[in-house]
């Protein structure tokens, strides 16, 4: 009767403690998503960013994103062939290629969904007197001339005339252009046609291309220029000893990475301006979005906000609506949910990887794409559940936080003063000493940098926003920067990564305790019982 009733207290008890992991084991999050590996080809524009989200979804989610960088032009024909499940390019299907191929026309439905912005930066590797420059200044004139060949020496009267605070040395200019059909090219080719067809017409002309010529994704080449393959060839030519002299146009990333200044270039309001995530968020505020969401961007070339850079612009990744080929709805799920990551919480890096993040109303216009995606459906696309650090919920599509963060530039910014900013820019922020007949100054953006030229810096300061890049950097658990110091003071940032399960929890506790119950009530009753019943020892009778 004993060992039943220890049996029946102790059987309750495990029964308790199993019912008990039964709820815990109900109020666990479901299981974790699985998600298909899918695979692109295109842009090394935006390869930069398009790694970093690669293994921040891979740490995150286990997604498997495969992408390889071989160019706009051949992303675009991988698509049409159907041989991969999205490409990525900075110019759309080209309804007449200028190399005289046939028309650019997928077989499948498809979409353009933009996926970061930035600026097509000049970067350099020049010396004077032994001293590497990080402030050289170029007009748009000048430029075009550089990469037309009119212009083949440092120390040419125009270079000089933008650059008053250094004694231009006397040493040939070696453009380096892209080997391959590019994105990059095509932006800045389009920008050139556009800016100076006077210099650009004349220059295809000459080399055997058709005058007008206007946006062209190959680059026409002549003279001393050497040309190189990818944004990687093109970076790493001019970052080398040999490269002393030489000149790319390449993304902000890559010199911000390489070690390596970029030029700041003349807008249109007068002012030298670098191509950081604040400068291209201003400019975009003057872009025009076509109802197929590509861009034109005469309104950005021709700003007048003394803070934007001229030739900020944005990439494309084209997504198919259709079920075809290598794609399929099971792969369009891993596409939908890549893609409202990168639009939102993406976006955060994007300053720190020499981007600039997208503003609120290309995410929305990414937000219908990517409900077009077959597979899709579970992708967030609610612009109020997005953690980008161009606007918070509530904003109007047409404000950008970050762009009112830009501050005003620096009077030694300004063209016709005589003086010259010593400030390094991209990823060489050394400051050059003066070595010419003009006074220096720091820029406004630089880290401590000197009084803007309005009160717009100011303005911001009071409106509890950072101005400029100077404030602390934000880092995740794993030591990636995630931003700067050039998003809106008490924003949200990039959400840190979950650290692993260590397998051992409270439900893990239970189980335990449950076992150990059922084994007291299997093995313990019996020896009571029999300790029980056990007749105790008499004590003799005197």
């Amino acid at each position: 009767m004993i060992r039943m009733r220890l049996t029946r207290i102790v059987a309750a008890c495990a029964a308790a403690l199993l019912a008990a992991l039964a709820v815990q084991v109900d109020a666990k999050p479901a299981a974790a998503e699985t998600y298909l590996p899918i695979s692109g080809t295109g842009s090394t524009w935006s390869q930069n960013a398009l790694d970093q989200w690669r293994r921040n979804v891979q740490s995150n989610y286990g997604m498997t994103i495969n992408y390889s960088g071989t160019g706009s032009s051949a992303g675009r024909r991988d698509f049409i062939a159907g041989t991969v499940d999205f490409a990525v390019s900075e110019i759309p299907f080209q309804s007449q290629p200028e190399d005289g191929s046939a028309p650019e026309t997928p077989s499948t439905g498809s979409a353009y969904m933009p996926i970061v912005a930035g600026g097509t930066s000049f970067m350099y590797n020049l010396r004077i007197g032994g001293k590497k420059v990080t402030n050289l200044r170029l007009s748009g004139q000048v430029i075009t001339k550089i990469f037309t060949g009119v212009i083949t020496n440092w120390n040419d009267p125009e270079v000089q005339a933008d650059n008053p605070g250094l004694a231009m040395p006397d040493k040939p200019i070696v453009p380096v252009v892209r080997s391959d059909g590019s994105g990059s090219t095509a932006q800045f080719t389009l920008w050139m046609s556009k800016q100076y067809q006077s210099l650009w017409g004349p220059y295809c002309a000459s080399v055997g291309r058709s005058n007008p010529c206007g946006l062209t994704s190959q680059y026409p080449t002549s003279g001393n220029m050497k040309a190189q393959n990818g944004s990687l060839g093109v970076a790493g030519y001019v970052s080398q000893d040999y490269g002393e002299g030489a000149i790319t146009y390449v993304e902000y990333s890559y010199a911000l990475k390489s070690g390596f200044p970029v030029a700041k270039v003349l807008n249109n309001a007068g002012y030298y301006i670098e191509p950081k995530d604040t400068s291209v968020a201003v400019g975009l505020l003057s872009a025009g979005i076509n109802s197929d969401l590509t861009q034109n961007l005469d309104g950005v070339y021709n700003s007048g906000d003394p803070r934007t850079y001229p030739l900020s612009s944005y990439s494309y990744m084209i997504v198919p609506t259709e079920v075809k080929g290598v794609f399929t709805a099971e792969k369009g799920k891993t596409l939908g949910a890549f893609a409202s990551y990168f639009l939102c919480e993406g976006q955060q890096q994007a300053g720190a990887l020499g981007y600039s993040p997208l503003p609120m109303n290309l995410v929305q216009a990414g937000f219908s794409v990517v409900s077009r995606i077959p597979g899709a459906g579970s992708a967030n696309v609610d612009i109020n559940n997005c953690n980008n650090p161009t606007f918070k919920p509530g904003d109007d599509p047409s404000n950008n936080q970050l762009a009112q963060t830009a501050p005003m530039p620096a009077e030694c910014d300004r063209a016709g003063t005589g003086n010259q900013c010593t400030s390094g820019t991209a990823g060489a922020v050394e400051e050059t000493p003066v070595s010419g007949g003009g006074a220096g100054g720091t820029s406004s953006d630089a880290p401590g940098g000197g009084a803007a030229a309005s009160g717009a810096a100011a303005a911001s300061a009071g409106t509890g926003v950072a101005a400029g890049s100077g404030s602390a950097p934000v880092y995740d658990e794993n030591g990636q920067l995630v931003s700067g110091g050039n998003g809106v003071v008490g924003a949200a940032v990039s959400s840190p990564y979950s650290l692993p399960d260590s397998g051992f929890g409270t439900p893990q506790l239970l189980m335990l305790l449950a076992v150990g119950l059922i084994l007291i009530a299997v093995f313990v009753p019996p020896v009571v019982s029999r300790r029980l019943r056990k007749p105790r020892a008499t004590s003799p009778h005197p």
